[in-house]
């Protein structure tokens, strides 16, 4: 059973201790770049570099009366470094600072997100092939259609995770963007290659045009991106609450020594972890329509989107990791039971062969109309009557006059409806 729980890595990620050190390691690249183009002396970044140091509480302290927390973060980084603070934050607006660790912290949290997917992925992967050929009904509309196997299912699951690797790639590389390009982005106080320089300091691109800030298409596309994958997350949560119902029963989530279901039922055994994901998942969701809200902003900047940001961002990044962790437990302990499948494969007496039965008819020249017209009174008599499928082709003079013995046989053997799935898993992960 995986253990492995990661929120406190991704919660580290956005404390406001390691928010204030990302802002630091800002200030810091600029005050080099600075040096290294002569802009200010490279004894004053020594002594910046070996002083500035802050505290979580000052800093805080400081905000109540400047209501700015950029200044209060100035101001505390100050009042150690001394004299040489005068560089500090020199041809700055707060948005270079904020925006540009914005973009280490969402890289930071990103490439968390990508290793949960990754483990994920594993696990998907060895369940699909341990249940390659545990065969079970397909359902649509939630109501039994054609065979498929419970690997199938797993094997769907692991392709979107893959889309979703690919999607969170893309969502970081557009939020490892920085910009130093002053209050209205337009350079009015450093040249263009102080931002170049400094992005590249911090392993990240410089915007080829901002405003005051980055602009938030960036960030609605990284939080939509994590809505996506919480909805996956979700979408398998939702399986497994539909498999584990009473009526059904063919999976069931872990179930721990001691763990208790109900205060007034000791018989419950619920899916209170896949329960979970699917509530959890809507808040990412809701996020994500936040940060559309947030790309339209007045002019040049204004503040509405800030305030929203430093809730969506964190939690949605924190949820995301919780998510797929728990869905990771949920799937490599997941108790799988393939006779039930069978038994409710079989329930209906084989009544899911009736779309073989269709086309083999037509193979045997019966018009698509007349073979409908045949085989589906039969179907509605196993739902009405509970008769067996299977009795009541064998006893139909206008099929057994077209099929023979051997071939009725064929049209209730599985593996003939299945014969394709070796074919699906070599797309899925090759040969």
């Amino acid at each position: 059973m995986i253990s492995r729980y990661t929120l406190p890595e991704m919660g580290a990620i956005w404390t406001d201790a390691n928010r204030f050190q990302k802002w630091l390691d800002v200030e810091m690249a600029v005050c080099e770049v600075h040096a290294d183009m002569g802009t200010i002396p490279r004894e004053a970044v020594d002594k910046i570099r070996r002083t500035a140091t802050f505290s979580v509480d000052r800093i805080n302290e400081i905000e109540r009366t400047t209501r700015h927390d950029v200044i209060a973060f100035t101001t505390a980084l100050a009042e150690n470094i001394g004299p040489e603070s005068r560089y500090v934050h020199y041809g700055l607006t707060s948005s270079d600072v904020v925006d540009t660790a914005n973009a280490l912290l969402m890289r930071d949290a990103a490439t968390l997100v990508l290793e949960d997917l990754d483990r994920l992925g594993k696990v998907l992967r060895r369940r699909a092939i341990e249940h390659k050929h545990s065969v079970m009904i397909g359902r649509t509309h939630g109501v039994h259609a054609e065979p498929t196997t419970f690997g199938l299912v797993i094997a769907l699951y692991f392709a979107e995770n893959e889309r979703n690797k690919e999607r969170m790639r893309r969502a970081r590389e557009s939020v490892s963007v920085g910009k130093i390009s002053g209050a209205v982005g337009t350079f009015a106080h450093l040249d263009p290659e102080v931002e170049e320089r400094v992005c590249e300091k911090l392993a990240i691109e410089a915007a080829p045009i901002s405003t005051q800030v980055v602009q938030r298409d960036r960030y609605a596309e990284l939080v939509s991106t994590l809505a996506i994958i919480t909805a996956s997350m979700e979408k398998i949560a939702l399986e497994v609450r539909h498999l584990q119902r009473t009526e059904v029963r063919e999976v069931e989530e872990p179930f721990g020594a001691g763990q208790k279901g109900s205060s007034a039922m000791p018989h419950k055994r619920n899916p209170v972890t896949a329960e979970q994901i699917c509530g959890l998942a809507r808040v990412v969701r809701s996020n994500a329509l936040a940060a559309f809200e947030n790309i339209a902003l007045w002019h040049e900047r204004d503040i509405s989107h800030s305030s929203v940001e430093r809730v969506i961002i964190p939690d949605s990044f924190i949820l995301a990791d919780y998510l797929i962790n728990k869905t990771e437990w949920l799937i490599d302990g997941l108790a799988v039971f393939p006779g039930r499948m069978k038994s409710n494969l079989e329930s209906l007496g084989g009544v899911t062969a009736s779309g073989e039965l269709l086309l083999d008819l037509t193979r045997k020249g019966v018009s698509r109309e007349d073979a409908y017209a045949i085989v589906q009174p039969l179907a509605m008599r196993v739902w009405d009557e509970g008769a067996s499928f299977r009795e009541l082709v064998m006893k139909e003079k206008r099929i057994t006059d077209r099929l023979s013995h051997d071939e009725l046989g064929l049209l209730f053997d599985v593996d003939r409806q299945l014969r394709n799935v070796d074919k699906v898993f070599d797309r899925v992960f090759g040969k």
